[in-house]
């Protein structure tokens, strides 16, 4: 049997007196999209970094595909798309050049574009349907068009296993529709896909799993038992996919 894509088992991260990740023990297989859910602060940021091995586990383990998630990520297994409050938008990088950037751990120390990368990234960019906007400034992309880029850059670095951080936030629904066709071809062609978001309403159409996290994980099932009105309110205290009053 192989391994999961991402396994973790028992993690606690803690910030000096703040504990960010108590006892976390979840596991995501292969070709699978993943919707990680909670209320800001609640571990999930950390919970990513801890896959990326950005962070030290105070105790636990985390494995990607069987390995340690260091040298997961410097083989480029892992791919992260970053909230768009991350990113300097105004650096000179042209959309096609943030692509290539993927491709950098398979260029060696000269960073010097092969045949192969420039194939790699132009494929992604055609994925995502940016191909046209390949010599564009980033900062001047749409947010939709931003968070497609961030894609595809982990396309071109093929990534199995893509860690997303709020892809649906401040983009229209055009663009959602096409992220979420996209993150489902990406699943059915056997990557792992982990998605934190706040928009609820997305996941059912989106997720083959969710997982409900407030510094420990509170349920991990289908979509549809996670998002459960007395299930969300362990998290939220209330039911977030409410109705609003009419003003």
């Amino acid at each position: 049997m192989s391994a999961p894509a991402v396994a973790v088992a028992g993690l606690t991260v803690r910030y000096g007196e703040v504990t960010a990740l108590s006892e976390v023990s979840l596991e995501i297989g292969a070709a699978r999209v993943c919707g990680l859910v909670g209320m800001n602060g609640s571990g999930k940021s950390t919970l990513f970094k801890a896959v990326m091995g950005l962070v030290r586990p105070d105790r636990g383990t985390v494995l990607v595909g069987g390995e340690p998630p260091a040298r997961a990520r410097r083989s480029g297994a892992v791919g992260y798309v970053p909230q768009s409050e991350s990113v300097d938008w105004t650096f000179p990088l042209s959309v096609g050049e943030v692509v290539m950037t993927g491709r950098y751990g398979r260029m060696g120390w000269t960073r010097r574009p092969r045949a192969a990368d420039r194939a790699a990234a132009a494929a992604a960019l055609e994925r995502v349907e940016l191909a046209d906007l390949a010599g564009r400034q980033i900062g001047a992309l749409s947010g939709g068009q931003r968070k497609r880029a961030f894609v595809a850059r982990a396309l071109a670095q093929d990534a199995s296993v893509l860690l997303l951080d709020e892809p649906f936030a401040g983009i229209d629904k055009r663009s959602e529709a096409t992220m979420t066709r996209l993150l489902r071809e990406l699943a059915a062609a056997g990557r792992t896909v982990v998605v934190s978001t706040h928009e609820l309403r997305a996941l059912p159409r989106l997720c083959d799993e969710a997982v409900l996290l407030k510094n420990a994980v509170l349920a991990h099932g289908d979509p549809a038992s996670v998002l459960h009105p007395d299930t969300l309110a362990l998290a939220f205290g209330l039911d977030p996919l409410a109705e609003e009053p009419a003003a």
